[in-house]
Order: structure tokens, then sequence, then C-alpha cells
């Protein structure tokens, strides 16, 4: 992955993640109760109340099961992982003010048309996933919890897809990403039969924690990490 002189060492996933799975008391929490970064659950508070030792990953088939049922709320981090995220949303959102503008400027290096009204960038293709150039494609730095061997990554996308009011995809958005899926991923992984090998969904916006940022999520298993590589440069 190319380096970029201006990398916000202070703000990497990767330091939150540590100090939160290493803290000994399971019921710290890095916010005030009454006012947490963002909106959460039922499912997050249970998920703070526990710890790292009474919860169980995700399965394979489990991630299939849910996100054919789209029953997408029902993903979960580690309970250490969900308190390492707000701990560094908290952080990013008063470093940065949005944590759009920290993947801006350190994730996916992005300069918008405008810095007023919805996010627009230049495009070489008015189609999404239609030009590498209009995505990027990076590993979650936030993934859900799931058993080894899955890696958990998101496709970034200048051009926004066909949504409908609650930011489900219309059929014409499916077909594109469906599409984009089978050449990018499915094929690059020699998968036989679908869904062995790659998974894929995008939240409504209602799940939504970055909205302005048209993004995907794939999930794939059992994938060399030279393959893993080639997709993040």
């Amino acid at each position: 992955m190319a380096t970029h002189p201006d990398v916000d060492e202070e703000s990497r996933p990767a330091s939150f993640q540590s100090k939160w799975k290493n803290n000994p008391d399971p019921t710290a929490l890095p916010f005030p109760r009454d006012n947490p970064p963002f909106q959460l659950t039922s499912v997050d508070w249970h998920q703070l109340s526990i710890t790292d030792d009474q919860f169980e990953a995700h399965t394979w088939e489990n991630l299939h099961d849910l996100i054919h049922a789209n029953q997408l709320d029902e993903l979960k981090r580690w309970p250490s992982f969900l308190k390492a995220y707000l701990a560094w949303t908290a952080h990013v959102k008063a470093k940065y003010g949005t944590i759009t503008e920290y993947l801006l400027s350190q994730r996916l290096f992005w300069e918008p048309l405008s810095s007023e009204g919805r996010l627009r960038f230049p495009l070489r293709n008015e189609t999404p996933f239609a030009d590498p150039a209009d995505y990027k494609i990076i590993k979650n730095d936030w993934t859900y919890a799931v058993t080894p061997g899955i890696s958990h990554i998101v496709v970034w996308s200048k051009k926004p897809l066909p949504v409908d009011a609650e930011g489900a995809l219309t059929p014409e958005g499916r077909k594109i990403v469906v599409d984009f899926v089978d050449r990018e991923f499915r094929q690059k992984v020699g998968e036989d039969k679908e869904g062995d090998k790659v998974q894929w969904f995008k939240n409504t916006t209602n799940l939504q924690s970055v909205r302005s940022l048209e993004h995907v999520h794939v999930l794939v298993r059992g994938v060399d990490d030279d393959v893993l590589k080639q997709w993040m440069n």
C-alpha cells in the first residue's frame, strides 16, 4: 500500500484496539453512559455488558443466514472491539469533526469537488465500480467478530449506487454490485459455488455509521494473503 507523509499515527485504529482488548475492567466504558459517540442499539448495549470470553464469533454459515434474512442489525463486534470503536470514534470526531473527514484524509485520500452539500468527486466513469480510479478496496478497520480465516473488506465508491428512500439497493443498484463482486472477488478467488468463498451486503441508511460515503461490505474466506494484498493496493 502506498505511504503518505501526513499519516496520523495517533489516530490509527490499531492503538485503540490494543488498549481496549487489554483493558482488565470489563465494565469500563470509553464514554459517559448517557452520551455515546453515536446512537447505540440494544444489541450494542448488550455487547458492552459482556466480555469477549462470553461471546462467540460469527461463523461463515451464520453470516450467510443473517445476510440472506436481511438481519444485518444482528452483526456484532467483539465487546472489546466495540469499546475500542467507540473510543476511536470519539477521538476522531474531536480531532477531525467527522468520521468522513478522517476517511477522506487518512484512508481514501480523495479530494471532493466541494466541501458544501452532498459529497461529489471527479469521476472517470459515471457507472459505479466501472473504473478502478473511482473506487477503493480496503480492509475494514472495525470488522465484525468472525471466525478465523474470514476477512472483512469494504469497497468505497466515489459514485453513489442507485438506492431507495431507505438506502436499500434498487434492482439496478443490486445488479451493479452483483456484477462487480462477481468479476472482482468471486472470479479472482476461483469460487465454484456462489457463497462458498465470497459474501457481500450493503447496509441501509439506518445501520450506516458513515452515510456520506458510498460503501459495500465484502466477506471472503480461505483467501491467500497475496490475493488480499492485491485488492488493497
